[in-house]
């Protein structure tokens, strides 16, 4: 076998964190080779300088046979390397032929040097033909699925020449029906001579897509292993050093009291379109009610609206018997609501700001941590965060380190930390698991079904459908904004939840999906 990347001893230092500590990464031409291991085990900033967008402290890199320095990533790109980003690299307000030419762009002389829009179509039309690649090369990128966005970014690596693709995450915003589109475009670039390196925390994907395994723990190489040869145990008991359950702890529960009931809410968005049409639900304590629908059909609105990011057109929300509607964020709090958002960046953190600051992002105002009516106890507070960072485990070096410089299952903990640590009763979690390792996953669902148990509501959000399967009692499949049903897990199949996604209406609809004791 011939090698295509050969990383060997490369080490990468930065101020206070050991990233890569002399990691050794080999990966054969021709071959889907998966990088996994915990947030934070180095994968990101191995691949990042296989990119050429940090320079390790030590080591050498060698492709196909030549030791090379990438200094930048045109270097990488040089070299036949190039990148898929977990968030797209586009510009929305282009089409996509210009996304995909950009900085290699045909250009025609008419009165001087203008870009050739018309040759840049028929280009990126001919390389989409070669890959099997279907794309609108006309299209706004902005109009266009995210499944669309990622072929796209493919794309735009094989314009430039790459031979060898990184895809970091590739999955992470993609419906299982892309996943599987996905799947195959790799295996296609597979059979055409590309090398292909995924970073993934997906085992199952693992399983579906790679040849071979490498695993890296604490910056540290634990092993490269044949994919046919292994199961899924393996690989996670190589990630995290122990054996990993999903889906909780699930007791059996009898409450009969409604926490949350929705009622005839309509939402309309921008430019007057539709997001929610007339919902209808409600969720018992000690309940997970999981919601499921392809990528943008109402559901991310729906929790909003129960938090209290946004305020519907008309309808009510009513919480432990109150009318919450109209109620601002920081009251649905203080009455109990807690709330993890989709995008833990843009929502859920103020990077800048320390770990020990995000802990009590909201709750800052309180008597516990505040000295005086203004002043906040830091004393108090850094006693707090020490006792959060430990009981869930964030793994940081200090409690002053900025949020920004912690893998995402580590910002992600932060939030679960600040938003569960207050005693809630209704739990709002839109994706509380997207884009985070496998340990990190299990850590979420303890914590879900730990507070389920003790009588919490639960509303999931999730685009992962085995994750609604094994932590939901009842499952509420969104469909443009409507509710096309409601479902029990363990009566029904990822396919009959699939067609409802899409509109189907052959599937039993179970209502509010109780029974007569109110039992799950």
């Amino acid at each position: 076998m011939v090698y295509a990347v050969q990383m060997k001893q490369i080490t990468k230092q930065f101020p206070k964190v050991l990233a890569n500590d002399h990691v050794d990464f080999d990966v054969y031409q021709g071959e889907i080779h998966a990088l996994v291991g915990e947030n934070g085990a180095g994968k990101s900033t191995l691949m990042n300088i296989l990119y050429g967008l940090y320079l390790p402290t030590a080591g050498e890199i060698v492709i196909k046979g030549e030791s090379v320095r990438l200094g930048s990533a045109l270097d990488a790109i040089r070299h036949g390397i190039g990148m898929v980003h977990q968030h797209f690299m586009l510009i929305p307000r282009l089409s996509v032929a210009e996304n995909i030419v950009l900085g290699a762009e045909s250009q025609t002389r008419k009165r001087g040097i203008f870009f050739d829009r018309q040759a840049a179509i028929q280009k990126v039309e001919a390389v989409s033909r070669e890959y099997s690649l279907q794309i609108d090369a006309a299209a706004k990128v902005k109009n266009i699925s995210l499944g669309m966005q990622q072929r796209v970014e493919i794309l735009k690596t094989v314009y430039r020449g790459a031979d060898i693709i990184i895809l970091d995450e590739p999955t992470a915003v993609l419906t299982p029906q892309e996943i599987e589109e996905l799947g195959e475009i790799l295996k296609a670039l597979k059979k055409m001579g590309k090398t292909v390196i995924i970073i993934t925390h997906k085992i199952d994907e693992v399983m579906s897509f790679s040849d071979r395994v490498t695993v890296l723990r604490q910056g540290r190489k634990v092993g490269t292993i044949v994919t046919a040869e292994v199961d899924e145990k393996q690989i996670t008991r190589m990630m995290v050093g122990k054996d990993i359950a999903l889906g909780g702890h699930k007791e059996t529960t009898a409450f009969v009291e409604d926490i949350l009931t929705v009622r005839g809410v309509n939402l309309t968005g921008k430019q007057g379109k539709r997001i929610l049409a007339d919902i209808n639900l409600s969720l018992k304590r000690g309940e997970i009610v999981g919601v499921s629908g392809i990528d943008g059909s109402g559901q991310t609105q729906l929790a909003e609206v129960i938090s209290g990011v946004c305020r519907p057109d008309s309808g009510t929300v009513v919480y432990k018997g109150q009318d919450i509607t109209r109620e601002s964020i920081s009251v649905r709090k203080d009455q109990g609501i807690a709330f993890i958002p989709q995008d833990r960046h843009k929502d859920g953190l103020v990077l800048p700001f320390s770990i020990q600051d995000n802990l009590v992002l909201g709750f800052q105002r309180r008597k516990e941590f505040c000295r005086g009516r203004s002043r906040i106890n830091q004393e108090a507070l850094k006693v707090y965060a020490a006792e959060k960072i430990k009981e869930y485990d964030i793994r940081t070096p200090s409690p002053l380190q900025p949020a920004e410089t912690l893998s995402g299952g580590n910002q992600q903990k932060i939030i679960a930390a600040r938003e569960l640590s207050n005693g809630p009763e209704l739990i709002v979690a839109d994706q509380p698991t997207r884009g985070i390792d496998v340990g990190a996953i299990e850590f979420i669902h303890n914590i879900l079904t730990e507070r389920r148990n003790e009588g919490c509501g639960v509303l999931l959000v999730s685009l992962e459908l085995d994750e609604l399967m094994l932590l939901s009692d009842r499952i509420v499949v969104m469909n443009q904004g409507r509710i096309a049903g409601i479902v029990r897990p363990e009566e029904t199949t990822r396919e009959e939840i699939g067609l409802l996604m899409v509109g189907g209406t052959n599937v039993k609809d179970e209502g509010e999906g109780r029974d007569d004791e109110g039992k799950r």
